[in-house]
């Protein structure tokens, strides 16, 4: 199962030359970008671990690539993906976010609908270790 989140998520795997052009468009629009990885990608784990700090006053996606391939190179096992945030309105918002690293094995999630009484629905997501371990 792949995971889908953020951008270009239903698409195959940007390469690298895709990546680039998406951050240099990140950088002309005046967003800062950031890079997070982590292990878990349950759709309710909004916080993933940040990859250094936002790089701000960026001009070039050389220097935000070089960052994607670090982290890479740190975490191969794991979900990374880059964040564009446009700071003009006073707050902080997430204009783009798209994943550039899957691990190879992708553990994927199952959805449960359980029939409740008087016609309701009932939903649970579950971690593929928690259905196969039945």
């Amino acid at each position: 199962m792949r995971i889908t989140q953020g951008a270009f998520s239903f698409l195959p795997d940007l390469t690298d030359a895709q990546i680039k052009a998406q951050v240099q468009y990140c950088l002309e629009q005046g967003w800062a970008v950031s890079v997070e990885y982590t292990d878990d990608p349950h759709p309710r784990n909004n916080y993933w671990e940040m990859w250094g700090p936002p790089m701000f006053d960026l001009k070039d996606a050389a220097g935000v690539f070089s960052e994607i391939a670090a982290c890479r190179n740190t975490f191969p096992n794991h979900y990374v993906r880059v964040n564009a945030f446009d700071s003009s309105r006073g707050w902080e918002t997430v204009r783009l976010s798209f994943i550039v690293q899957r691990p190879a094995k992708e553990d994927g999630f199952r959805l449960d609908r359980t029939e409740w009484e008087g016609r309701t629905q009932r939903y649970a997501l579950r971690h593929r270790a928690q259905f196969e371990a039945r």
